[in-house]
């Protein structure tokens, strides 16, 4: 008979990431029927009840380890295993790292820092990067908007770039960081207030055979009236004297409708098409199809994968579960009513790994869906992102009484192999889309 078993680990930190592998390594485990790694957030303490556990007082620095096993001691000695062996062997006093950003950049011949950090700390690692006179990239959340602001007055003064915070995406010359998906070299740059919103542009050119030169993301608040747009402006410049940038796109979550118009009267000699939600009607795969028309180009027609036809009841409801932000806004618009939620936020990763990475908090909400609703949900290909997606959506959508339309976001060319993952969406029952606009449309239609 299974037992469960919860234990609490003051101070014991490690990072999303690792604590969702160990999870996912534990739950394969024979005679486990339940496990969970993770920190001691409000989110996490929460699923764990929800999951039937008996949670200790613990706090977002503390480590929980939850089981329900035939030996869930074992299970417990195992979850130990795997933490201590993502340490490794440690160095000695001549092989010591830097310790800080600040020393790393005295040390070494860097010309960029990615930030990826518990969000507390990011801002001081950042602000040590734009004082050594370098771009950065903040792939943390966290950061204050204030903290923001003045990170990116700093680095107008000393000639940088900031790609953040939360800035999930960026590609530099082909070469991606954070969540990135496998383009061609292109004339294409784009500026990016948006992770998921630029994957989705680039994505697309990249089916209608046009590459990109470069993704500067500047962060999903860079254009709110609290920011100013002041990395964008940057980032504009940056790809307006870049001889290999031809056209620039825009890309941008909801901005401010001042800080939109300030940003338009940049003198720039490099056309620029803007891709806003919320300020001309248009979408995402518009913008894509205005790209393709400015450079001469065909408009071609977005792949997609219906499900199989059959019977179902009158649909009630339109949830969107949603892993990108701006996907997430640009589905709500476009559908005009459902109830909407993007699971990227800051509230639900703090402490836990990002949806695209980890899919259980979706999981648990298609387990909650019923036979009327219409679920739209987004699945993002590309390095750093799920290696395969479809293992543990796939048979959730199969499970659930719900019809389920998905926007599958990526290039032929990442590593997850989208046509094998649209392939397993459409055979659980749902139906596939490379254009989250027309998934949006699509499940708007079923209503």
């Amino acid at each position: 008979m299974s037992e469960p078993l919860v234990l609490a680990r003051r101070g014991a930190y490690h990072d999303s990431v690792t604590l969702m592998r160990v999870s996912r390594a534990l739950s394969k485990l024979p005679g486990v029927t339940a496990a969970m790694v993770a920190m001691g957030t409000d989110l996490n303490v929460s699923i764990l009840r929800d999951m039937g556990f008996d949670v200790p007082p613990a706090g977002p620095s503390d480590l929980l380890i939850a089981v329900r096993a035939e030996d869930a001691g074992a299970a417990v000695a195992e979850a130990d295993r795997l933490l201590a062996s993502t340490h490794g062997a440690e160095s000695s006093a001549a092989e010591q790292p830097p310790l800080t950003t600040r020393s790393a950049a005295a040390r070494d011949a860097a010309n960029l820092v990615l930030v990826s950090t518990p969000g507390e700390y990011a801002f001081f690692e950042a602000l040590d990067a734009v004082e050594a006179g370098l771009p950065v990239m903040i792939f943390s959340d966290g950061v204050t908007v204030e903290q923001e602001r003045r990170l990116k007055e700093l680095a107008e003064a000393k000639d940088v770039l900031v790609m953040g915070p939360d800035c999930g995406t960026a590609a530099i010359g082909g070469a991606g960081l954070g969540f990135a998906n496998v383009l061609s070299p292109g004339p294409v740059g784009v500026v990016a207030a948006s992770g998921t919103g630029a994957q989705q542009v680039t994505s697309l050119l990249d089916w209608a055979g046009v590459g990109v030169s470069h993704v500067l993301g500047v962060g999903g608040r860079d254009l709110s009236a609290e920011v100013g747009g002041l990395s964008t402006r940057r980032a504009l410049r940056m790809l307006d004297d870049d001889p290999a940038t031809e056209l620039i796109v825009l890309v941008s979550k909801p901005p401010s409708p001042g800080v939109a118009r300030e940003v338009a009267a940049e003198r720039l000699r490099t056309p620029v098409v803007h891709a806003l939600l919320g300020t001309s009607g248009g979408d995402l795969t518009t913008a894509a199809e205005q790209v393709l028309r400015v450079l001469g180009r065909a408009v071609p027609e977005w792949p997609s994968w219906p499900a199989a036809p059959g019977s179902r009841p009158a649909a009630k409801a339109l949830k969107g579960l949603y892993a990108g932000g701006t996907l997430c806004a640009e589905s709500a618009l476009l559908a005009g009513s459902g109830d909407f939620v993007d699971f990227g936020d800051d509230a639900y990763t703090r402490g836990r790994a990002h949806p695209m990475i980890d899919p259980t908090l979706r999981v648990e909400a298609l387990s909650r869906a019923v036979e009327t609703d219409v679920v739209l949900m987004d699945v993002v290909l590309g390095h750093g992102a799920d290696p395969d997606p479809a293992a543990a959506l796939a048979p959730a959508i199969a499970r659930t009484p719900a019809t389920v339309v998905i926007a599958l976001i990526g290039s032929e060319s990442d590593p997850q192999d989208l046509h094998r993952q649209a392939a397993a969406f459409r055979e659980a029952g749902a139906s596939v889309f490379v254009s989250n606009a027309q998934a949006a449309r699509h499940a708007r239609s079923l209503m």
